[in-house]
């Protein structure tokens, strides 16, 4: 799909972080002729030339090829972190959802697909140098989003043998934050209580510094514009997205002004994020915790050349923003993203 004009997209897990700033994007480009956002609840939003449809992907109820008729793109986004005491649930919405979503662009005949993977795709990988998309997507086995997104990665390869008229692209953001999205990622990964005014900076009297902990950060709005140029494009494969520089102990502490790094070796802090977790006190598992020192620094030359993409703003950026809407509940009017301040 080269041109976009008049074109119908579908987007599946349109409500959630990614969901909004796609939708928003294609609501506002001239070239795009319509909209259609699948979510499990639909929104009191309404942007423009965008439709609603009430869809749960890993339903064998609903029929997504019905939904995907006469299609010239289908963005698949939706995906479930929790719970994590439970991965036959994130297992049945993400894979099995995802391999719904695949087979039933094949049915309908649609010829573009552009899939949500991930940096947590990768298997453990270099922090002092990046890699390019060559690296092996194994992903890190004990950690259930990164097997998961690792799977699909699977499906693909056999989905696009199968297919080969399908146009598939697969985008591998790193971690993705913006404002809207606070109050939604504090209560996936921090819990549902945890109070967003813990941001502060004069709150903190240390800075944890842990070996490995090293990764990249991405506005979820920068990865919406990617998503658009791989629309407009005839590129196919994988992308990886992410903005500079890499995010550590030393970044963290000048964004927040606090004087005093203290080294924490890794295996006190995945002691208590354990402890936390298996009191069901921390949403986030000590796995994904595991998986987080593993990941690999990507190479985004790809997205550079073939996309002309670059974000428009540093990670520093990005974390500025986020931290600003943590202390302040910032949401969005969609479920998933709904804003709530916890004082």
């Amino acid at each position: 799909m080269s041109s976009t004009a008049g074109s119908r997209v579908v987007v599946t897990g349109a409500t959630g972080n990614v969901g909004t700033s796609v939708v928003r994007l294609l609501s506002e480009d001239p070239e795009v002729g319509s909209v259609l956002g699948l979510a499990r609840r639909i929104p009191d939003w309404e942007p423009p030339k965008t439709d609603w449809a009430g869809v749960d992907v890993a339903s064998e109820q609903s029929d997504l090829a019905a939904h995907f008729e006469g299609a010239d793109a289908v963005i698949h986004l939706a995906w479930a972190f929790q719970p994590t005491h439970d991965p036959a649930t994130t297992w049945r919405t993400n894979v099995l959802g995802g391999m719904r979503v695949f087979d039933a662009v094949a049915a309908a005949g649609v010829p573009v697909l552009v899939h949500a993977s991930s940096v947590g795709a990768y298997s453990p990988g270099p922090k002092d140098h990046a890699v390019d998309e060559s690296w092996p997507t194994h992903g890190w086995p004990d950690a259930a989003y990164c097997r998961e997104k690792a799977y699909l990665e699977r499906a693909l390869d056999t989905f696009e043998g199968a297919h080969p008229q399908v146009r598939v692209v697969r985008m591998r953001p790193a971690f993705l934050f913006k404002r809207e999205s606070a109050s939604e990622q504090r209560r996936i990964f921090g819990g549902r209580f945890l109070p967003g005014p813990l941001a502060r900076p004069e709150l903190l009297p240390f800075l944890p510094d842990i070996p490995g902990l090293r990764v990249q950060a991405l506005h979820t709005d920068d990865a919406a514009r990617a998503y658009l140029a791989a629309l407009r494009s005839e590129v196919r494969g994988a992308f990886n997205l992410a903005a500079g520089p890499p995010v550590d102990a030393e970044l963290l502490g000048k964004l927040l002004g606090t004087p005093r790094r203290v080294r924490l070796p890794r295996s006190a802090a995945r002691s208590a994020i354990a402890a936390a977790w298996g009191l069901h006190l921390l949403p986030a598992s000590p796995h994904l915790f595991d998986a987080v020192l593993r990941l690999p620094l990507m190479d985004c030359a790809r997205a550079h050349t073939e996309l002309g993409w670059r974000p428009e703003r540093t990670a520093t950026e990005v974390l500025e923003e986020f931290l600003q809407g943590l202390q302040q509940g910032a949401g969005a009017p969609t479920e998933p993203m709904r804003g709530r301040q916890v004082g």
